[in-house]
């Protein structure tokens, strides 16, 4: 029991498909087998999933499982099913190769080969081959040929649906395809013989004494087509006095089959008509309807009482020229309403009644058969028409004739070649001109007529394929049309060819040459090339007057009036001191210039043509007045603020000078009140001083007296004091003062920052000063709200020495920098165009330009 092993399998579902069988084998194993028990469809189902479990006998028993997957497969067992048996579809008569008509769908079962299904004709006729085909994987039914439905008007056949197993499985189905009706089939009219009435070769004889109403022949009509497509309506055409009527009214008569009798509708006269030409149409009644005609010649018998008759009293006949002499032009013939020997006509030519001139020299006439001949070579472009008579003379006694007037049209022949009115067309269009318009028109003729005169006139390529595609003609008339607007500044001339070809057989050709100039418009502005918006121009002060300062240079792509420039200063000149020569465009000083003039002056530059209408352009011209160029940065900053400066706007100079000036009168009147008090108090000290040292009287070892100006060395250790709460003493402003460049009561400028800053009266020579008593309080100068006047540092100024050393360079941006907490810092440059939109001089610390919000830039 314990080494005994045992084997158990147990299927998870318990199938009823399967069943675990263990035999003995001779080793004393257990070999388990899988017996199939129940049947096997995999169409229902294509796998089974078994659970095996081992387990020995020990105890506790120990045991395993595996999983056991079963696969089905397949074997032919299914065929193939359509989806219908009887496939059942019209098809349109004439219907194109490849027309798909039907498909047809089997299904199998089974998958792989056995599933894989292909499409045969089963019972099928030769003729269903030959006319369908059959897509043996798609199951496509479409037609291989056209189908007549008069030849067949239905196919009937089967296709087999067979699978790629072993053996294969079929299946099949019928396909009923009926052929419908289309109208593509004319009416028949078949005329026969009926009675006494003789008929022959379409002709019918009838004498003139047939009673009104008389059947002459059997018409029979009939249409191969079916339903409205062969009902057919049948009637007599023209005014003849001949109609039809119904053989029977029976109502089983086919649609597409009727009888008709031609009957006579009035009487006959031999005299009058001899022959009808009776044609009869007949129209079937399909969409669209389709017709034919038959004629019958009815010839209608008389007495000899009639002279000849021709049957057009004049006959125009057309010849085409350069023909061969001999050759036949027409045949004249001529009728005549008796028979025998008062029938028999001989023809003769004569001159015609309007003209005086002899047929003879050209024309001939065999006097039998009545051809008529040319005798000599006809030129259409020489003479197109001649005209005479022929005459048509019985034999009868007496002899009656009968005449009528041939018209020989001579026919043209492509033996002109087209001819242009010039060789040469010379054109001038202006340009801009709208696309699709006119440019000019050629004249072109050809001496031929018709057809060959018919000419097609078309552009060639110049030299250098100037008109591809630019340029058309029209056939009519010859107007040459451009599919451009032409611009001159691109493109001055045209060249190129029209050819023109005649509608002969061959044709004939011809070209001229089209030269086409465009005509200048006043369509560009001019453009000024100097100076740019952003430059500007140094002018110094000294200059003198026609001085050039710049000259404006400007072009224009048009030509002629239109090119020919003037310039104008249009603003930012309020003081007249500029002048530009209109046609030059050279922009001179005729101004004396003042110190109020100094700074930056923009000058609106006007550039004209001379165009109808003219046109323009503006551009700024930057001066900047000063005796040199020390810092091109702040120049370069207004040039830039005034770029953002309405043009109606005047940039001049500086506008500050004026009030700057009476400032700084007001400011040196304080100094040398503050100076005058100072002195007074010093004359005040020293007379103290002095009565003080008379009452001490004079002491062994001391000097008679201090030197007042010297200073004294124990100040300078000294620390400021504090105040009562604690703060301390207020430090001088400054402890040098700046020379600044102001202006000389003559108007000029200081070239050297050591120069004296005022020579107006009480006002001493400044230096180098160190805050004393008796020093002018600049500083309160310098942060007063006054505008300061120009300042600049220039190259030449001599440096600072030891005597100088209160004075400091200037920083670059030329500003003045203060130790107090409100002292202005303003720019030597700021000007009134720049700071308007805030308050020019603030008590506050700030910049003396504030950032004002730019304005756009005029056009």
């Amino acid at each position: 029991g314990g080494s005994k092993r045992r084997q158990e399998a147990d299927a998870a579902a318990r199938s009823s498909v399967f069943e675990l069988q263990v035999a003995d084998t001779l080793d004393g194993e257990k070999q388990p087998q899988l017996i199939v028990k129940g049947a096997l469809d995999r169409e229902q189902r294509d796998s089974y999933e078994l659970s095996l479990r081992v387990r020995d006998g020990g105890d506790p028993a120990r045991s395993s499982q595996a999983i056991l997957r079963v696969l089905i497969t397949d074997v032919n067992d299914n065929s193939p099913r359509f989806e219908k048996s009887v496939y059942e579809a019209d098809l349109a008569e004439n219907s194109s190769p490849g027309t798909p008509i039907l498909q047809l769908r089997a299904a199998d079962l089974d998958v792989g080969v056995n599933g894989q299904i292909e499409y045969v004709f089963g019972a099928a006729t030769e003729s269903v081959r030959r006319l369908l085909r059959l897509d043996e994987t798609s199951g496509w039914l479409s037609v291989l040929h056209r189908i007549d439905r008069e030849e067949v008007n239905q196919l009937r056949f089967t296709v087999m649906a067979r699978d790629r197993g072993q053996p294969p499985k079929t299946d099949k189905a019928t396909v009923v395809l009926n052929i419908r009706d289309e109208n593509d089939n004319v009416p028949t009219i078949d005329i026969r013989k009926i009675g006494r009435i003789p008929l022959r070769d379409g002709v019918a004889s009838v004498a003139e004494d047939v009673l009104v109403d008389t059947p002459i022949a059997l018409v029979q009509v009939s249409d191969r087509d079916q339903g409205e497509n062969g009902v057919v309506t049948c009637t007599v055409v023209g005014d003849v006095p001949f109609q039809l009527k119904p053989a029977s009214e029976g109502e089983g008569e086919p649609q597409n089959k009727r009888k008709y009798f031609l009957h006579t509708s009035a009487p006959l006269d031999y005299e009058a008509v001899r022959d009808y030409n009776v044609v009869i149409v007949a129209v079937d009644s399909g969409s669209p309807s389709l017709s034919s005609n038959n004629s019958l010649l009815v010839r209608v018998g008389d007495t000899n009482d009639n002279p000849p008759v021709f049957s057009q009293a004049v006959l125009e006949v057309s010849f085409p020229e350069n023909n061969l002499p001999g050759e036949r032009v027409a045949t004249v013939v001529a009728t005549d309403a008796d028979s025998g020997k008062n029938a028999e006509l001989t023809y003769s030519l004569e001159a015609s009644p309007l003209s005086s001139e002899s047929p003879g020299g050209i024309f001939s006439i065999d006097p039998d058969s009545g051809d008529v001949s040319v005798q000599a070579v006809l030129d259409r472009e020489q003479r197109d028409t001649y005209e005479f008579q022929v005459t048509a003379r019985d034999k009868g006694v007496p002899s009656l004739q009968g005449s009528t007037t041939v018209v020989v049209r001579v026919a043209d022949r492509n033996d002109n070649e087209p001819r242009f009115m010039q060789d040469v067309f010379t054109f001038y269009v202006k340009e801009n001109l709208q696309p699709n318009s006119p440019v000019g028109m050629v004249t072109v003729m050809d001496f031929d007529k018709g057809r060959n005169a018919e000419l097609s006139l078309s552009i060639q390529p110049g030299d250098h394929d100037q008109a591809t595609g630019i340029f058309s003609i029209e056939n009519d008339t010859g107007t040459i049309f451009s599919t451009v607007s032409f611009d001159r500044e691109q493109q001055t001339s045209y060249t190129f060819k029209v050819k023109a070809v005649d509608g002969g057989e061959p044709p004939r050709s011809a070209t001229a040459t089209v030269s086409l100039f465009v005509m200048d418009e006043n369509d560009n502005a001019p453009t000024v090339t100097f100076p740019s918006n952003s430059s500007y121009t140094v002018l110094p002060p000294s200059s003198n007057m026609r001085t050039v300062v710049a000259t404006v240079v400007a072009t224009d792509a048009d030509t002629g009036l239109n090119a020919d420039l003037n310039y104008s200063i249009v603003g930012g000149n309020p003081f007249k001191l500029f002048e530009i020569d209109p046609a030059s465009g050279v922009v001179s000083l005729v101004g004396k210039l003042a110190p109020k003039h100094y700074g930056l002056h923009r000058l609106v530059v006007q550039v004209n043509d001379s165009g109808q209408p003219p046109q323009s352009t503006t551009a700024l011209l930057h001066v900047f007045v000063n005796e040199s160029l020390s810092n091109a940065t702040v120049v370069e900053g207004q040039v830039a603020r005034s770029l953002h400066t309405p043009l109606a706007q005047d940039i001049a100079g500086d506008p500050s000078y004026e009030l700057s000036k009476q400032r700084l009168s007001i400011v040196i009147g304080v100094v040398a009140g503050i100076m005058t008090v100072v002195l007074l108090i010093l004359v005040v000290v020293m007379a103290r001083y002095c009565r003080s040292k008379s009452k001490h009287g004079y002491e062994a070892g001391k000097k008679d007296h201090e030197d007042f100006f010297t200073p004294q060395q124990h100040d300078k250790a000294k620390k400021p004091k504090k105040d009562k709460k604690g703060k301390k003493g207020k430090q001088p402003l400054y402890s040098s003062i700046v020379t600044v460049e102001a202006s000389k009561p003559n108007g000029q400028r200081y070239d050297s920052v050591n120069e004296k800053l005022s020579d107006s009266p009480g006002m001493g020579r400044y230096r180098s000063v160190n805050g004393g008593p008796g020093s002018p309080d600049l500083a309160r100068h310098y942060k007063s709200s006054s505008p300061l006047p120009t300042v600049q540092l220039h190259p030449q100024s001599p440096t600072a020495g030891k005597k100088h050393q209160a004075v400091q360079d200037l920083p670059p941006a030329n500003t003045f920098v203060g130790a107090g907490d409100n002292i202005s810092i303003g720019s030597d440059h700021c000007s009134e165009y720049s700071c308007q939109a805030s308050s020019k001089y603030s008590k506050q610390v700030r910049a003396l330009c504030p950032a004002v919000r730019p304005t756009p830039a005029q056009p």
